[in-house]
């Protein structure tokens, strides 16, 4: 990694969420990035920030997350001047919404989005840019498209197993093999692969399409148990309770 680049993983037990912080050593303000953030660990992450001496320019969210609330809009509050992210495919509420090959800048470091929609209309995934001063191996960030040898449900908000096999062989499996592959969930205790890894191992994504398909198409999994509340809030930034009461 490009010894600017400061990084770190964070983990929220409940949903098993990984959330990422991303800064810009070099810069003067120490600009920064959040992805992923969730609700109730907004006061850890903007703790960190404040403890390594970081300016959070940006909170941005993968897609419309269906297992916890976001931590965007709270983080917005408690944090005046943060910017909040997502995909202008998802249609939910940000300051920012981005769409396929649209960049991201914090300093002189930037994150560029790919769409890789199947689990929802609107995820994407965010890849560290090529350059002397660009961090190496790349680093992606997935969000449930692909997870650690799996990939996201296919079952809800417009998912489609078609459109997610396509995602990832398109724009994921395209990276280079060392390119470093960072969900947004697991739940074995796992944190990071690699698209030569995945490319080999993944159980669902080595397979053709049509077996794709099936696998997905019998997957049998229960409801989210969060759907129903964190949808509607992450389609405002989840701020939801808030905005209902004004």
């Amino acid at each position: 990694m490009a010894a600017r680049l400061l990084f770190r993983q964070l983990f929220e037990k409940e949903s098993s969420t990984y959330t990422y912080l991303l800064a810009d050593l070099g810069h003067p303000d120490k600009l920064a990035v959040l992805i992923d953030p969730v609700d109730r660990t907004v006061d850890r992450d903007i703790t960190l920030v404040k403890e390594l001496g970081l300016k959070l320019v940006y909170a941005m969210n993968t897609h419309v997350h269906s297992d916890h609330v976001t931590g965007t809009g709270l983080i917005k509050a408690k944090m005046p001047g943060v910017k909040s992210v997502i995909s202008k495919a998802s249609k939910a509420v940000a300051d920012h919404v981005v769409e396929h090959g649209d960049k991201i800048y914090f300093g002189d470091l930037f994150l560029e989005v790919r769409a890789t929609p199947g689990h929802t209309v609107g995820c994407v995934t965010y890849v560290t840019g090529v350059g002397s001063d660009q961090p190496y191996p790349r680093m992606a960030f997935t969000g449930d498209a692909l997870l650690i040898h799996g990939c996201g449900r296919t079952d809800f908000q417009g998912g489609s197993s078609h459109q997610l096999y396509q995602s990832v062989h398109s724009q994921i499996f395209t990276l280079p093999k060392d390119t470093l592959l960072y969900p947004g969930h697991d739940y074995k205790g796992f944190m990071v692969t690699t698209v030569g890894e995945e490319i080999v191992y993944n159980p669902r994504l080595t397979k053709d399409e049509e077996t794709f398909k099936d696998i997905m198409e019998n997957l049998n999994l229960a409801y989210p148990k969060m759907m129903d509340v964190a949808v509607p809030s992450n389609m405002v930034c989840g701020l939801q309770d808030i905005i209902s009461k004004v």
